[in-house]
Formats: structure tokens, sequence, C-alpha cells
């Protein structure tokens, strides 16, 4: 096999984890070069690339299914509380609004300090909810495809 003879210009750091691979290696510095250089002309080494990269947007996808489920259950939760709230909550005659919005602010740290709790356990109210409503699925939390309203109202 003849060999032709380069001249390289690598970048400080490139040249100095080189020299710090070759020593702990036991390998010449132009072996190395010639491997990783092999590896990238491969056509293995391309279709290996393409195939971590395709995983990698498959985990990406995955993830972003989930948060988009996520978004949507909670979306719906906000607007099903919402309309609930402002279908049985009755005005307050002004003689008791203080009251009432001390009793206000008073819930409101209570809800703070249960949310801190639950943060700090690492409870999901979502992951809850969608276990409960599709108890099969455990940790899959599959339905790419399922709208907020199919998940919180399932078909009988």
């Amino acid at each position: 096999m003849s060999r032709t003879r380069l001249n390289l210009f690598l970048e400080f750091e490139h040249a100095k984890r080189l020299e710090e691979l070759a020593t702990m290696k036991g390998l010449s510095k132009s072996s190395i070069v010639a491997a990783a250089l092999a590896s990238f002309l491969s056509a293995d080494g391309g279709d290996r690339r393409e195939a971590a990269i395709a995983r990698r947007l498959d985990q990406l996808t995955r993830q972003f299914d989930k948060l988009e489920r996520d978004q949507n259950i909670l979306i719906e939760t906000l607007a099903l509380y919402v309309r609930y709230y402002l279908s049985v909550t009755i005005t307050v005659p002004e003689s008791h609004q203080e009251a009432a919005r001390a009793q206000g602010r008073a819930r409101f740290e209570q809800f703070v300090q249960q949310l801190a709790r639950r943060l700090q356990r690492g409870h999901s109210l979502v992951q809850e909810i969608h276990e409960e409503v599709f108890p099969d699925l455990g940790q899959c939390f599959g339905h790419v495809n399922a709208t907020a309203s199919e998940i919180a109202e399932p078909a009988p």
C-alpha cells in the first residue's frame, strides 16, 4: 500500500488532544488520523452516523409527542376548571369580600405549598391522570395522535 505525505493544519486544541490520545494508546498520530479519515470516508461510517442521527431524532420526536400530550391535558384541565368555577361560584356580597379575599390568599398559599411538596417528591398530576385514564398503557404514554378531548373524555 502506497502512502502520500500531507501537511495538515489543526486547531491547537485538536492537536493537543491528538497528541494525548497517541501517547495514551501508544500509537502514532498518523495512524490515528488515518483511522479517523477511513471511518469518515467509509460508506458504512456514514450509515452508522445516519442511524445514530435517526435514533436521536426518533427519541426527540417521542419526547416532543409526550410534551404535546401533556400540554393538551393541561390546557383541557384548565379549561374544564374555569368552566366549572364560573358555573358554580356565587357572587360574594361586599360586606363579605374582605373575608373572602383573606380566605382566597390562605387557600392560594396552601395550594403553593402542596404544589412545592409534589414537585419535590417528583409526582406529576398529568402522569397520574394519564395512568388512571389509560391504566393498561402504564409507562408507555402512547396515544401520540390523541387529542386532549379524547384523553379527557375517552370513548365508551
